[in-house]
C-alpha cells in the first residue's frame, strides 16, 4: 500500500485509547472548564470539533447542529463516519472506544489527521460521560450503525440497523442535569456565534444551526446557515462592519510556511483601538502566543521599513513604536499546528516557537506586496502611524499622572473613595456607584469591613471614540485606576494591566435600574473591555442587580426585580397591595439597599465573562462606535425585548 493510501485509511486501528474516563463525572471542570453555561456549550463544541476535523481533512463539507425541543443537541456531518470495526487492543467496536474512552480518537493518530481542532482533545467521550443519554448513529460502508449510552455507560453493543449509501456521523446527547445544575438550556445566540466563527475559519464548509424550540413568523424553526467563500477576508469585513475603514481593501494571505498552514487578514480603520484575534486549530487563543508575536514582528518591521524607505518619517520628532503601527488595526491570524503546546492560565496561549518565524515571514511577504501595489493605502497607513505616535507621547504623560496617584507609589487614594478596613484583596469588594447621592446611601448601607464605595460622577468617557491620552486624562477613569491599585503597561504594551496589586477581587458596577443606568454600565464595561480586559478574564467584574419594585401590604414587604415578579407578589398578597417603583438607587434607604443589593447572603451578582472575544469586540464597536446605522438596526431588532422607561 502506498504512503498516501496509508494516510487516507481511517479504520478501527486508527483509534488509540489513551486513558479511562472514570474521573470525568467526578471532576467535570477539569475537562470542560466549568459546569455553568460555558461548560454546557463546550459539550456542543467538542462534538462539532470532530466534524470540523473531518472537514479539515477534506472528507466533509456539511455540518448540522440542532437544538431539540427538550434542549438535547443533535449534530450531523457527511464525513467518513466513525469507524465501527473491532478495535484490536480494546476488543470492542472502535465506535464504543471513541465514545467511552477519554482521549480516544483519530486526532491522536497522525496518519488520520494532520491537525485537529479542540483544545484538550478530550473528545466526544467526555460529552458522553456528562450526558444523561447519548445516541451515536454512523453511516458507513453501506450500513447504518447505532449505539446508545447512559452517563457514559453502553446500553448495548454496536449494531447494524439498516442500509444506506450515505456516509457520516449523527450524535444526539442530553446534558446531565445532575452535573449541570445551574442550567441545561442552550443559548441559540452563543451557539450561532461559534458556528459563524467556525464557518469563517474553515471556508467552503456549510454549517447549519436550527432551534426547534422556537419558530419564526412563517411558523418555521429558527435557523441560520453559515458558509464562507473567502474565509478570513469575510470574517474581517464582518468584525469591522461597524467601523469606518481607512483603507478600502482587506489585506490577506493564505499559505504554508515552514510546514505550518498560515492564514492572515487585516484592515485599518479610523478608530483608536487595536483588535487582534488569533486562532490555533480553530481555537480562539485570547492570551495570544508565538503566532501573535510573529504577526506583530512581521507587521512592525515591514511597515517601518516601507515608511523609512519612502522618507515619510523623516520629519517625525518622536520615536515610532510597535504600538503605533497597530492603532486602528483589526487583524485575524489563524494557524494550524500538528502538536500545539498551550500555556497561560486558561491554556489558550500558544507556546510553539517555530510558529513565530512562520507567521512573521508570511505577514512580511503579504504586506510588502500590498504596500507596493497600493501606494495610496500605504500613505494613509503611515500618516495614521505618525498621528498615533504623537498621541502615544501625550498618553505616556497622562499615564504618568495616573501612576503618580497610585496608592502603592505614595500618591494617595481618590478623595471620594470610602475604603474598607480589611487589607486582604480576596475578601474585599468595591462598588462603582453612579453619582454622589447613591454613593452616600451605599456608604451608609455597606459593611465597612470588606466593602468599599467609589462614586462616579455622571457618565464616564466613551473610550471607544476617544484617543488614548484622553482616556488617561479623564478624572473618573484616573480614580478607578488609583482605587483599584492596578498599574498600566509601558510604551511597548500601553494597555497591559498588572493585577499583582489589585486591591479588591470583586469589582461591582452598581447603577440605577433604568436606561441611563444601563448606559453607564455599558460605558464602564466598554472601558474595562478595552483597557482592563484582564479584570474580566480573571473573573473580577460583576454587575449588581437592584430591585425595580417594593410591594407592601401592611407589615409585609417584598421586592421584585421585574414586572412578572411584581405581579406574582401582588397576587400572592391579595388585593390592596401598594407598589413603589424605584427610579434609582437614591430612592432606597441604606437598609433597603443593603438588604436587596449589597448583602452577600441575599443579593444577586451577575459575573461578567467573555465567552467569545471576537463577538464581544464587534458588539462594543457597534454599540459605542461612530457608525449609527448598525446601532439603529440592532436597537430596532432588539427593542421588543427592551425595558424602556417612560
Amino acid at each position: 500500500m502506498s504512503e498516501e493510501a496509508k494516510k487516507n485509511q481511517y479504520s478501527a486501528d486508527s483509534i488509540q485509547a489513551l486513558e479511562g474516563m472514570e474521573h470525568v463525572r467526578m471532576r467535570p471542570s477539569m475537562y470542560i472548564g466549568d459546569v455553568g453555561t460555558r461548560g454546557l456549550h463546550h459539550l456542543v463544541y467538542e462534538v462539532v470539533d470532530n466534524s470540523i476535523d473531518e472537514a479539515m481533512g477534506g472528507y466533509c463539507d456539511t455540518i448540522e447542529v440542532i437544538i431539540n425541543e427538550d434542549n438535547s443537541i443533535t449534530t450531523k456531518d457527511n464525513g467518513r463516519g466513525i469507524p465501527v470495526g473491532l478495535h484490536k487492543k480494546e476488543g470492542v467496536s472502535a465506535l464504543e472506544v471513541v465514545m467511552t474512552k477519554i482521549g480516544a480518537g483519530g486526532k491522536f493518530d497522525k496518519d488520520s489527521y494532520k491537525v485537529s481542532g479542540g483544545l484538550h482533545g478530550v473528545g466526544v467521550s467526555c460529552v458522553n460521560a456528562l450526558s444523561s443519554h447519548l445516541k451515536a448513529t454512523v453511516y458507513r460502508e453501506g450500513k447504518i450503525w447505532e449505539q446508545e449510552y447512559e452517563r457514559g455507560k453502553t446500553l448495548y453493543p454496536v449494531k447494524s440497523i439498516g442500509e444506506s449509501k450515505e456516509n457520516g456521523t449523527v450524535v444526539t446527547f442530553t446534558p446531565d442535569d445532575t452535573i449541570f445544575t445551574q442550567t441545561t438550556e442552550y443559548s441559540y445566540e452563543t451557539l450561532a456565534n461559534r458556528m459563524r466563527e467556525l464557518a469563517y475559519l474553515n471556508k467552503g464548509v456549510t454549517i447549519k444551526l436550527t432551534d426547534k424550540r422556537n419558530k419564526d413568523e412563517k411558523g418555521e424553526y429558527i435557523s441560520e446557515t453559515f458558509y464562507s467563500e473567502e474565509g478570513l477576508k469575510e470574517f474581517i469585513r464582518f468584525l469591522d462592519g461597524n467601523r469606518e475603514p481607512l483603507i478600502q481593501s482587506v489585506v490577506s494571505m493564505e499559505g504554508e510556511k515552514n510546514g505550518i498552514p498560515v492564514e492572515v487578514a487585516l484592515i485599518y480603520n479610523n478608530g483608536y483601538t487595536e483588535n487582534l484575534h488569533s486562532y490555533v486549530n480553530n481555537i480562539n487563543t485570547h492570551e495570544g502566543g508565538t503566532h501573535l508575536s510573529g504577526f506583530r514582528r512581521g507587521l512592525t518591521s515591514t511597515l517601518k521599513k516601507y515608511a523609512d524607505n519612502s522618507g515619510m518619517l523623516d520629519k517625525v520628532k518622536f520615536e515610532i513604536s510597535g504600538d503605533d503601527f497597530r492603532e486602528g488595526l483589526t487583524a485575524i491570524v489563524s494557524v494550524k499546528v500538528a502538536e500545539p503546546q498551550f500555556e497561560g492560565q486558561t491554556k489558550t496561549k500558544l507556546g510553539n516557537r517555530e510558529v513565530t518565524s512562520a507567521v512573521s515571514q508570511a505577514v512580511s511577504e503579504m504586506l510588502t506586496n500590498y504596500l507596493e501595489e497600493h501606494p495610496e493605502d500605504a500613505k494613509q497607513i503611515v500618516e495614521k502611524v505618525k498621528l498615533a505616535a504623537q498621541a502615544r507621547h501625550a498618553a505616556a504623560k497622562a499615564r504618568e499622572m495616573v501612576q503618580r496617584k497610585n496608592p502603592m507609589t505614595g500618591g494617595g487614594l481618590p478623595g471620594k473613595l470610602s475604603d474598607c478596613s480589611d487589607q486582604d484583596p480576596e475578601n474585599c469588594e468595591i462598588f462603582l456607584v453612579e453619582g454622589d447621592s447613591a454613593g452616600g446611601t451605599a456608604k451608609m448601607g455597606r459593611d465597612r469591613n470588606f466593602q468599599a464605595i467609589l462614586p462616579l460622577r455622571g457618565k464616564i468617557l466613551n473610550v471607544e471614540k476617544a484617543m488614548q491620552h484622553k482616556v488617561f486624562e479623564n478624572e473618573e477613569i484616573k480614580n478607578m485606576y488609583t482605587a483599584l491599585g492596578v498599574t498600566i503597561g509601558t510604551d511597548e504594551d500601553s494597555k497591559a494591566l498588572n493585577l499583582e496589586k489589585l486591591r479588591y477581587h470583586k469589582v461591582i458596577i452598581m447603577c440605577d435600574a433604568d436606561v441611563d443606568g444601563s448606559h453607564i454600565e455599558t460605558l464602564i464595561l466598554t472601558f474595562f473591555f478595552r483597557y482592563m480586559r484582564e479584570l474580566i478574564e480573571n473573573g473580577h467584574v460583576y454587575i449588581a442587580t437592584p430591585p425595580l419594585y417594593l410591594v407592601k401590604k401592611g407589615a409585609k414587604k417584598r421586592y421584585a426585580w421585574n414586572d412578572s415578579e411584581r405581579d406574582e407578589i401582588v397576587e400572592s398578597l391579595g388585593g390592596g397591595a401598594g407598589i413603589q417603583r424605584y427610579k434609582g438607587l437614591g430612592e432606597m434607604n441604606a437598609e433597603q439597599l443593603w438588604d436587596t443589593t449589597m448583602n452577600p447572603e441575599f443579593r444577586t451578582l451577575r459575573q461578567v465573562t467573555i465567552d467569545n472575544a471576537t463577538e464581544s469586540d464587534r458588539i462594543f464597536s457597534m454599540l459605542m462606535g461612530d457608525e449609527v446605522p448598525p446601532r439603529r438596526e440592532f436597537i430596532e431588532k432588539n427593542a421588543v425585548y427592551a425595558n424602556i422607561d417612560a
